[in-house]
């Protein structure tokens, strides 16, 4: 759905209060006035046409039916499934100028409580007061009745563009990020397209009832898109949308669109989906969402920690917890937990920036996430989008499509897309923060790069290629790999090599034992006064003891033994009479030796080889090798003394899309780049000389 002059218009228009409220308040607190306003305005005019038959009844017929509860009755009046019982609208606060404070409290109380709850979020009362004290009240009410947001003239998908345009604007000024409350529309409509292709079938059947689900709805968009799609395809159809959300403002703005919708605005949680999971044990048809991008989640860390520990596969986070500076994953687990295992099943559309495709090793939370969405044969498919595509970050981002009920065909592999290059977006006439980019729909004489990119996901073909402009050349692109869901799996292991040391008790060695903490703290003590005073010197003592006694060994022998210099340096500790703890010994012997690799290994108590934990080395070795085969190929022609630590090694999972669609580009021949550098000096020749001739 492209974005229209008409609404970026209309946003510029109902901003333009703003210039009211300057010097009265704050830039950064425009939005706090202009979206409550906005959304007023709005819930007055869908009341309007049926607002004076609502107020009859009430003044006619509602005493005459004594009812407790007049609210369902009031509400099929309105047509809607809320209404307003109070005598003034925008139009009739104008009639008043010096109530206008009382009366538009009077408005507000009219809304039936759906109404009213969501006009608390942005606790407006005291704006109102703060308004009318500063006598600009009366300007923003009468100017904000001059704007029609009837939706016969603003449909709710232009609605929600303006709201965005809003939000941007307030989020600019007050140095908030506006991406965290809402998606590009292209976006949006692009994961719903590649959530619900297969499904168009099923999807138009009378009477179907759909679930849709957001736990990070932000103004509703994306549940917003969703609906409108299967009303689209089949008027007859139910979707029933769901969400939660954190940031009061975004909230009230996607109640109130669902409330003008028509649908259960209760099925709208306030709150952190991870600590209060407003929809517990609530499982849904498709789920759709663009968390925040990179957001540590240290706040909710002991919360959902707990939950980890205590529930483990049986609450949201058994597989893993990611690195707390990002939360990504989190969300995906909660949206997984929802997947509803009868009536066919869930699936998932999720947003993602690049870290969730590779961040963190094997063994690592991340790793553990990918390892068990994967094997579970979850991940259907990711696309690789363009950047700049969003108004508040210029990274490339990626779609990831999950479902536990696959097609036969999509059973055990995953479709990876790269939609990135510029065949798939074009450049915006206008950037909108960081948004530079968009994904064309075929509207308004703009490419169909959004069905382009479904039919390729549809289409479900490796190596599926496409003409991509490089360097001004079209040449074929490959855009589409089917991989094995193994093919991302590792198995990392840690190759050992054996320790080998010398020894040898010369004063520069001899010296090392000053750095080592157990002979340094010989020297030192807790204890006050003169007992902590002898402990010092005794310790003092012991320290020039032992440097005495190593003084008996043969400072010219270097020993490339470890088990004979061990026995001759207890045999020189007994016969000094000197008391060495075992801590005490391992740092003499630590500070005496070196490594060296002509040295005779060094063997444990069993007769095993030590490992050196400076000679450490991991090898990831993909799932479809034989681990052995692998090592003898490749690792051991080059250390012969290696071995693997079996106990060391894990199992790992990661996606790298550069790697899978690298396309290697020959390097320029030697005659190309000397026939550039020549024509460079000629042209640097040539302006050097039209300086020195003026």
């Amino acid at each position: 759905m492209a974005r229209s002059e008409k609404t970026k218009e209309l946003a510029s228009f109902i901003w333009s209060v703003a210039d009211l409220l300057r010097g009265d308040y704050k830039q950064a607190d425009y939005g706090k006035v202009i979206l409550p306003f906005t959304i007023l305005r709005r819930l007055d005019c869908v009341l309007e046409p049926t607002k004076q038959k609502v107020l009859d009844f009430i003044e006619n017929e509602a005493k005459a039916m004594k009812l407790k509860n007049l609210e369902p009755v009031l509400n099929r009046i309105a047509g809607l499934s809320f209404h307003n019982t109070s005598k003034y609208t925008f139009q009739k606060l104008k009639e008043e100028p010096n109530n206008i404070a009382v009366n538009l409290k009077n408005f507000i109380n009219g809304f039936s409580a759906n109404g009213r709850e969501i006009i608390e979020y942005f606790n407006f009362g005291d704006h109102i007061t703060r308004l009318d004290e500063a006598n600009l009240l009366f300007m923003v009410v009468n100017r904000f009745s001059a704007m029609d947001l009837h939706p016969q003239t603003v449909s709710p998908m232009e609605m929600g563009y303006v709201f965005e345009e809003l939000i941007r604007k307030f989020s600019e000024l007050s140095n908030e990020t506006a991406g965290e409350h809402f998606t590009p529309r292209e976006v949006i409509k692009l994961m719903v397209n590649v959530l619900f292709l297969n499904d168009r079938d099923m999807l138009t059947r009378k009477g179907i009832v759909k679930t849709i689900y957001d736990p990070a709805c932000g103004t509703g968009g994306m549940l917003s898109v969703a609906e409108e799609y299967i009303k689209e395809l089949n008027p007859d159809a139910k979707p029933v949308v769901f969400g939660q959300e954190i940031n009061p403002e975004s909230y009230a703005i996607c109640k109130s669109d669902m409330l003008i919708k028509g649908q259960d605005v209760s099925n709208i949680k306030f709150g952190n989906s991870f600590t209060v999971d407003g929809l517990e044990g609530e499982q849904f048809d498709y789920m759709l969402s663009n968390p925040p991008f990179g957001v540590e989640w240290k706040k909710v860390q002991s919360h959902i920690q707990k939950e980890h520990e205590v529930k483990g596969y049986a609450g949201r986070f058994g597989a893993g917890l990611p690195r707390i500076s990002d939360g990504s994953f989190l969300f995906l687990q909660h949206m997984i937990s929802k997947m509803q295992e009868v009536n066919g099943g869930s699936r998932i559309g999720i947003v993602f920036n690049g870290s969730p495709l590779f961040s963190g090793g094997a063994g690592s939370g991340e790793s553990n996430i990918r390892k068990w969405i994967i094997e579970n044969d979850m991940l259907e498919a990711i696309i690789a989008m363009p950047d700049q595509l969003f108004y508040n970050t210029g990274i490339f981002t990626y779609v990831w499509v999950l479902t536990n009920r696959k097609t036969t065909v999509r059973k055990g592999k995953v479709q990876l897309i790269n939609a990135a290059s510029e065949r798939f977006y074009q450049k915006m006439s206008r950037s909108l923060g960081n948004k530079r980019n968009e994904i064309g729909d075929g509207e308004d004489g703009k490419p169909d790069q959004i069905g382009e990119i479904t039919q390729i996901y549809g289409d479900f073909r490796h190596n599926d290629t496409r003409k991509v402009a490089t360097n001004g050349k079209a040449e074929d692109v490959i855009v589409s790999k089917i991989f094995a869901n193994d093919d991302f799996g590792y198995w990392r292991i840690t190759v050992e090599r054996p320790l080998r040391l010398n020894f040898q008790a010369n004063e520069e060695r001899i010296d090392r034992l000053d750095d080592e903490t157990a002979f340094a703290n010989l020297a030192q003590s807790k204890r006050k006064g003169a007992a902590g005073q002898e402990e010092i010197e005794a310790g003092r003592q012991l320290q020039a003891g032992i440097r005495a006694m190593l003084r008996t060994l043969e400072s010219g022998k270097c020993y490339t033994n470890r088990d004979v210099f061990d026995a001759d340096l207890k045999a020189a500790i007994r016969g000094s009479g000197l008391k060495i703890s075992a801590p005490l010994k391992n740092a003499i012997m630590k500070a005496l030796s070196e490594r060296d690799e002509t040295a005779d290994i060094c063997m444990d108590g069993k007769g095993n080889p030590e490992s050196d934990t400076g000679l450490r080395d991991y090898e990831n070795i993909p799932l479809k090798e034989d681990i052995s085969e692998y090592f003898e190929r490749e690792v051991r022609p080059h250390v012969p003394d290696a071995w693997i630590d079996e106990s060391k090694t894990v199992k790992g999972y990661e996606i790298s899309f550069t790697r899978y669609f690298y396309k290697y580009k020959p390097l320029r021949s030697l005659a190309e780049i000397r026939a550039d550098i020549l024509a460079l000096e000629e042209e640097t020749e040539g302006m050097i000389q039209e300086v020195l001739n003026g």
